[in-house]
Formats: structure tokens, C-alpha cells, sequence
């Protein structure tokens, strides 16, 4: 089994003025690290990245990406930045692969070079089962992903095993489930939850694709955050495959878009009616993850979707508030 030290590391977040990542940043340097926060900015926010951060703009798909992981020789590298929406890549698969293959495999390149001591890589969990067998969906399961953004996160777990077993590379993927909270990107498949805010506070009735009755597994950006940290110092099995480095990091749960709707309707004291359109075409039907693996490693998701969605939608409220003063 293989474990990372706990003392102080140097860490780098990719992807550190986004959603999920910014809050990976700020909890590693609560924790006491040095933290090196890398974003190109095309959707994360310059105000996201933490005061006590180094930040570098750069393309994560650039030599000077490379140099920089070369020069620092990070303990930590974060992976979080990436092409993140399903219909951009399936709209442009060839700039999606740039982003989610072609600068992963130049992370994976300096940090061979620079002895990166682990690589947390974020993953999908919805993206690279495709439409499950089994549910909740095991990590186990067979991966049949539906669309490019889905494929090249599976090849990103390719790639990293291979490093891995061939260069000695370290590293653990963390397939999540649909994740929402604070500074939330509203293009991901849980940026509904933005969307959904966004439309209640401008009094816009709520716009559902379909019947309503798809399901997601709907988890807490701060639950991540935590499974971050402990992915960062775990110990790890040795065992092949990418199935032995993976994680779900998820609630377990379904929870159909009307449930949703009407959950987020509660937390805002507000109804501003819905509007039903066409499906999406290739949308998958239902989804929810399998934790247990992570849950056995003491991870387990701690606010209910009510109390998420209630701290998700007054920061919202609080953002939109503060851009309208």
C-alpha cells in the first residue's frame, strides 16, 4: 500500500479558479499547504482563486505548464481543469480531447520529470459508465461512455494507470457523481441547480428538458472537497487496473430534475412554474454512484440535498445581490 506524508505539501490545483477547484485550493491551504493555483480563466473566475494562492494563467495543454511542474516538483497535483460541458464535446470532440487528453498527458509528462508524489485526477462518474446496468453503479462497473467528454475522462484513467505502472507515476481518480454548491458553473450537468436559482430569482418559470423523471446522484461540492483531502493522503491499493484507483464519490441516491425542482422551489420559498421542452438527445435516463468504496476509507456525504440546495441557492442569491448593487 502506498500513502502520501501528511506535513505540509506543495500543491497544485488545475482548474483552481473554477467551481470545484477553488474550493480544493482553499482547503488545502486551511490544512497548511503551499498552493499553486494554474486556470487559462476561459471559465473560472480570477476571484475564486484564493488570496493566499500563487496563481499562473496558463493552458494546462502549454509548455509553460510543464516547466512549471518540472521547476516546483509538486507533491500534490489537483487535476480539476478540464472541458466540462457533455454537448460542447460532442459539438467539437477535437477541442474537447486538446483539453481533457492532450493536457492531462502534459501534466503526466512533467510530473514524470518532475517526481510528482500523486496525481488526484477528477473524473465522471455519470460520463464513463454511460447508461448503467446497476444501480447504484459500482465502480466495477462496465464503462461505456456516451459521449467524447465521457471518453476522454475514461482515457484519462487509462493514461494515469499506465504512467503509474510503467513510470511510477502515483495517482487516485475520483469519478464524481453530479456535484453542486457555492460558485457553481451553471454549464455542467449539475449547473441545473444554478440554472434553476438563477431563473427563480429573476422570477423566470423553471425550463425541464423532457418528462422531468431523469435522474442524477446529486452531491455537495463541500463533500468533495473532502474526499479531495483524504484522496491526497490515502493509502493505496497496489492492485492493477483502473478500478483499483478509483473512487465514486457520490450519495447513492436518484433524484429526478421535477424532485429537484420542487426541492430547490422549498429552499428559496418561491414558485415561479415550469416550462417542459423537448429532451435532450443522448441524455442518459438515470444515474446514481456506488460510495462504498470511499465510504469504507470514512468518507460519507454529510448535509441532506435540502440543507445543499438551501446553502447553494442564499449563495447564489447573495452573488447575484452583490452584482446588481
Amino acid at each position: 500500500m502506498e500513502k502520501m506524508p501528511h506535513e505540509s505539501r506543495r500543491v497544485l490545483v488545475t482548474g483552481g479558479a473554477g467551481f470545484i477547484g477553488s474550493h480544493v485550493a482553499d482547503a488545502h491551504l486551511e490544512r497548511g499547504d503551499r498552493v499553486w493555483v494554474v486556470d487559462d480563466l476561459s471559465s473560472g473566475r480570477r476571484e475564486n482563486v484564493p488570496a493566499g494562492a500563487e496563481f499562473h494563467r496558463l493552458d494546462i495543454a502549454g509548455e509553460r505548464l510543464g516547466d512549471l511542474v518540472r521547476r516546483v516538483g509538486f507533491d500534490l497535483v489537483s487535476h480539476h481543469a478540464a472541458q466540462i460541458d457533455v454537448r460542447a464535446s460532442v459539438a467539437d470532440p477535437v477541442r474537447d480531447a486538446r483539453v481533457n487528453v492532450a493536457g492531462l498527458l502534459n501534466i503526466l509528462e512533467a510530473a514524470r520529470a518532475g517526481g510528482t508524489g500523486r496525481i488526484v485526477f477528477a473524473s465522471s462518474g455519470g460520463a464513463v459508465y454511460g447508461e448503467p446496468r446497476e444501480l447504484p453503479t459500482p465502480e466495477s462497473a462496465p464503462k461505456e461512455p456516451l459521449s467524447p467528454y465521457g471518453v476522454a475522462k475514461l482515457a484519462g484513467e487509462h493514461y494515469l494507470n499506465y504512467y503509474r505502472e510503467v513510470h511510477g507515476v502515483d495517482y487516485v481518480a475520483l469519478r464524481y457523481g453530479n456535484v453542486y454548491g457555492p460558485r457553481q458553473d451553471p454549464r455542467g450537468e449539475a449547473g441545473v441547480v444554478a440554472v434553476f436559482s438563477r431563473r427563480l430569482l429573476r422570477g423566470e418559470p423553471l425550463a425541464v428538458y423532457g418528462d422531468g423523471e431523469q435522474t442524477r446522484d446529486y452531491v455537495y461540492v463541500g463533500d468533495v472537497v473532502r474526499a479531495n483531502l483524504l484522496a491526497a493522503g490515502m493509502e493505496l491499493s497496489a492492485a492493477p487496473g483502473i478500478d483499483a484507483r478509483a473512487y465514486n464519490v457520490s450519495t447513492g441516491r436518484e433524484t429526478s430534475v421535477n424532485r429537484l425542482a420542487a426541492a430547490l422551489e422549498d429552499a428559496a420559498g418561491m414558485r415561479t412554474g415550469r416550462v417542459y421542452l423537448d429532451a435532450r438527445p443522448g441524455e442518459l435516463r438515470r444515474s446514481a454512484l456506488a460510495a462504498a468504496s470511499i465510504g469504507e476509507r470514512g468518507w460519507i456525504p454529510a448535509p441532506s440535498l435540502r440543507q445543499g440546495l438551501a446553502a447553494t441557492f442564499e449563495s447564489i442569491a447573495s452573488a447575484e445581490a452583490a452584482r446588481v448593487a
